[in-house]
C-alpha cells in the first residue's frame, strides 16, 4: 500500500498550520517528531479525515481519498491526542460502541474487543466503569479502540501520553509486531518511542517537512556533533546561551553536560555517541522528552 499525501497545506483563520506537504509512505513504521506548533495534529486529523485541507490531496494506492470515501474510513485507525470517553460505559460496552460505528459485524466485534482488552492489559477491568479509569488506563483504552478495525493505516497522536514506562515498552512491542502489512504514524514527544521501532523519522518545522530519513542515517550525521563534559556550575547559565545543552548532571566539582555542536565546545568535551533525542535538539533546539 502506497499513501501519498500531496501538496497539503491547511489555513487558519490567523495561521498556516502546514505548508505545501508531500510525502509517501509504504507499510510500516513513521514517527512524526516536531515541536509544540508544528503541525503533527493538524496532519494527522487531515489524514484520518476529520479536517479538510485548504490545499492538496491524498492518495491510497492512486486514488484520492475523497473518491474512496467510506472505502478509505475503513481503512483508517485513529487514536486522537485528546480521546473522549462515555465515562458511565465499561471499557468493553466502549469497544463494542465503537465497533458498531464502524459497521463492524457483532460476533468480530466482541472477539476482537476482548483480544484488545487483553493485548493493552484491561481484561481484568473490562466491566469497570471508564469513570474509574486512570489516565494511563484510558490512553491503553484508546489504543484498543484504534485497533478495533484490522486498520491498514494506523494514526496515533500521542500514544503513549500517560502510559508507566513498562506499557510503553509493551505498546512499542505491539506496534513493531502488526507494522508489516500496515501503515503506522506515529507522532510523539518521547522520542525514545521510536527509536527502535520507526522505519523512518519524519521531521515538521512549522508546518513544514524539513526532513523524512531511517533513523540510523540522521544518528549518523550527528557523528562528531554531540559531546559531553565537566564544568564548572557558575559556567552552565553561559553554556547554555552559546550550545544546545542535552543532559545535565550534577557531580562532585560540577556539572556534567551533553551538548549538541559542530565544533568542540570546550577543551575537556568528549565525543559521545548520538541518540535521537540528540537529533531532536539538533534541528529543533529546544528540550526533549525522553521519559524511560
Amino acid at each position: 500500500m502506497k499513501l501519498k499525501i500531496d501538496g497539503i497545506s491547511k489555513q487558519y483563520l490567523y495561521k498556516q498550520a502546514l505548508k505545501d506537504f508531500s510525502l509517501e509512505l509504504t507499510e510500516g513504521v513513521y514517527g512524526l517528531v516536531g515541536p509544540n506548533g508544528s503541525g503533527k495534529t493538524t496532519l494527522l486529523r487531515i489524514i484520518a479525515d476529520v479536517l479538510e485541507p485548504t490545499e492538496g490531496k491524498i492518495m491510497v494506492d492512486g486514488q484520492d481519498k475523497n473518491k474512496l470515501d467510506e472505502r478509505y474510513r475503513e481503512l483508517l485507525g485513529y487514536l486522537p491526542q485528546d480521546c473522549s470517553f462515555y465515562k458511565n460505559f465499561t471499557a468493553y460496552k466502549f469497544l463494542m460502541y465503537i465497533a458498531a460505528l464502524k459497521g463492524l459485524d457483532k460476533d468480530f466485534a466482541l472477539k476482537k474487543s476482548m483480544e484488545l482488552l487483553k493485548i493493552v492489559n484491561l481484561e481484568n477491568e473490562s466491566d469497570k466503569k471508564i469513570g474509574t479509569f486512570s489516565g494511563g488506563m484510558r490512553q491503553r483504552l484508546g489504543i484498543a479502540q484504534s485497533l478495533l478495525n484490522d486498520p491498514k493505516i494506523l494514526i496515533l497522536d500521542e500514544p503513549t501520553s500517560g502510559l508507566d514506562p513498562k506499557e510503553r515498552i509493551r505498546f512499542r512491542n505491539l506496534i513493531s509486531q502488526i507494522s508489516g502489512d500496515r501503515i503506522i504514524i506515529l507522532s510523539t514527544h518521547i522520542v525514545s518511542d521510536i527509536e527502535y521501532i520507526a522505519k523512518e523519522v519524519i521531521l515538521l518545522k512549522e508546518g513544514q517537512l524539513i526532513r523524512k530519513d531511517q533513523p540510523e542515517i540522521l544518528l549518523k550525521e550527528l557523528k562528531g556533533k554531540v559531546w559531553s563534559a565537566c564544568i564548572p556550575e557558575d559556567a552552565l547559565m553561559e553554556m547554555e546561551k552559546d550550545y544546545r545543552i542535552g543532559n545535565v548532571v550534577r557531580r562532585d566539582g560540577g556539572v556534567e553536560v551533553r551538548i549538541i555542536s559542530d565544533v568542540k565546545p570546550v577543551n575537556n568535551a568528549v565525543i559521545q555517541e548520538p541518540r535521537l533525542e540528540d537529533m531532536y535538539l539538533y534541528y529543533f533546539d529546544e528540550e526533549v522528552e525522553d521519559v524511560s
